[in-house]
């Protein structure tokens, strides 16, 4: 069928930007190709860069709190139960898995009276899953490990606890792996108890005394983060309260991980390396603290920029002023996972490669207390996940904001959001990442964008390319949506047309009335025409 359109013609900025209050309300054409990844409430949402859903997975659990899409394209959730147990911020207690179509696959609970998930999971190379845990030491306990009575303001005391499970089954699971925080301690306050030792030259141990400044609750390390790098087989952890970064060995057994020996490094369970507060082993003061209540620390993919550098969240809670930045730091490798340390010194380095801020003399916009992330993507952007606002941004190697995202989605009840209303009160997204293209979860699957997740939503900021006031001229162009050609007619010769994608880059120039959109992947493309120092665009749907 024909289709007889009148165009308004247009010109093609450097950005594309509208008056959106949730969803997408930038884009430009250096952002990142990918989609992004993320949970809240009950739902995971898989986003494109206008905001229009991919797919989306229901639980009938709030998150738990991280999300992993797999490469078979499976989706990896922690969910938060009921349990009164152990309680604090981060608390979870289930791992599942969904198929893509969003049938439920594995349901494993880790939530007893005595120990809970929390916060993160990972999901291994070989199939298996890495869980955070909290168990529960008694006091009595914690006094024979070293700890000061006085220093303990509760009726127990959390153990930071990681397993690695073989799923089996619907519901069960095989644990292969464990490392307890309650292993690697040091104190020199009671020589009469366990792990008595000089703290300042143990910086391979916790020193199961110094809080930080914390109040001695029983939930004093707050674990939020674990991320695994296969290329060294070591884990990184982020504790909150510490404010430290930690790397411990994967390649132990779980004999060995409890020990200070064994494993490819041979420190066993003990800390190959720590950053971030120098304090809590006694090779600094405050003044030394580079790490204020840190979220999602991990090694950067080798082969992407910054490769082999730890990227991490700098929240800045408890500093004055306030304000957030992303931190790259380089670790001091003598070889791959093996970290110089110079006695009674601090770990290298003393400060970080690159930040990025939004920070002066005053406190900054850019500030989330809890949650939050940062990825590093392959063309150097950056994607920046300020979660407590529920707001996601990409920055390029300038600093320049490419993207921006807000949540619409109320976290505590999932009350969605109209455009052109405020953003929910509460919209606390624990982390984005985003996927690339060509990631192995898409190969094969249905990727056509259904409508954002906002309600009444408006993509005026990724159909139009910047309007400006030119006469109207009729264009006739057919069939649209397409299978594989469309076919341009007007009144006007035109000297060539240019097809992008949605993202705004270039996938085609020809000067032929015929557009080939055959090998072309479904999803929205722009036309656009040009006929001297003019041109005009239309939104063309490939199926």
């Amino acid at each position: 069928m024909f289709r007889k359109l009148l165009l308004t013609l247009f010109i093609i900025s450097n950005f594309l930007s509208a008056q959106n209050t949730v969803g997408t309300t930038l884009i430009t054409e250096d952002v990142y190709d990918g989609y992004t990844l993320f949970t809240v409430f009950n739902d995971t949402y898989l986003i494109n860069n206008c905001g229009e859903v991919i797919n989306q997975w229901t639980s009938t659990f709030p998150p738990g709190n991280s999300v992993y899409l797999l490469e078979n394209g499976n989706l990896l959730r922690a969910g938060r139960t009921n349990s009164t147990d152990i309680t604090f911020g981060g608390q979870g207690g289930v791992i599942e898995i969904f198929g893509w179509e969003g049938n439920l696959i594995w349901q494993y609970f880790y939530d007893t009276p005595t120990k809970r998930q929390h916060h993160d999971i990972y999901p291994m190379p070989n199939g298996n899953v890495l869980i955070l845990a909290a168990t529960i030491m008694s006091n009595s306990e914690a006094i024979q490990a070293g700890r000061n009575p006085a220093l303990l303001t509760e009726s127990e005391l959390y153990n930071e606890q990681l397993i690695e499970v073989t799923p089996v089954g619907f519901n069960s699971a095989n644990i292969v792996w464990e490392w307890n925080i309650k292993d690697h301690l040091i104190q020199d306050f009671d020589a009469t108890k366990d792990n008595f030792g000089a703290v300042a030259l143990n910086p391979n141990k916790l020193d199961v005394n110094f809080l930080n400044g914390g109040s001695g609750a029983s939930n004093w390390l707050h674990i939020n983060s674990i991320q695994y790098n296969e290329e060294r087989d070591q884990i990184v952890l982020g504790s909150r309260h510490m404010s430290e970064i930690w790397i411990i060995d994967h390649s132990t057994t779980t004999s060995e991980a409890a020990s200070g020996t064994g494993g490819t490094y041979g420190k066993g369970g003990d800390f190959l390396y720590r950053w971030g507060n120098p304090e809590s082993y006694r090779q600094g003061t405050s003044a030394n603290r580079t790490l204020f209540g840190q979220h999602t620390p991990h090694f950067i993919p080798s082969g992407l920029p910054n490769g082999g550098k730890i990227m991490l969240y700098n929240n800045g809670i408890d500093r004055t002023p306030s304000y957030s930045q992303i931190d790259i730091i380089s670790l001091p490798e003598s070889s791959l996972g093996v970290y110089d340390y110079t006695a009674n010194t601090a770990y290298l380095p003393v400060s970080p490669d690159y930040t990025y801020e939004e920070h002066s003399s005053g406190s900054s916009d850019f500030f989330s207390p809890i949650v939050s992330s940062a990825q590093q993507l392959p063309n150097g952007n950056i994607l920046i996940c300020e979660g407590n606002q529920g707001h996601f941004f990409e920055i390029n190697s300038n600093e320049e904001k490419v993207w921006e995202y807000i949540n619409p989605v109320n976290s505590n009840t999932g009350i969605i959001s109209s455009q052109g209303n405020p953003p929910p009160n509460a919209n606390l997204t624990f982390r984005a990442e985003k996927y690339s293209t060509d990631y192995a979860a898409f190969t094969g699957r249905d990727l056509t964008p259904s409508d954002p997740i906002e309600l009444n939503p408006d993509l005026t900021v990724c159909n139009n390319l910047s309007t400006s006031e030119f006469e109207v001229t009729s264009v006739t162009i057919y069939p649209n949506p397409t299978n594989d050609y469309v076919q341009i007619e007007s009144t006007n010769s035109f000297d060539k047309i240019e097809v992008f994608n949605i993202l705004g880059r270039l996938v085609s120039i020809t000067t032929d009335s015929k557009v080939d959109f055959s090998e072309q992947p479904s999803g929205v493309y722009i036309l656009k025409i040009y006929s001297g120092n003019k041109s005009i665009t239309e939104k063309i749907i490939k199926n």
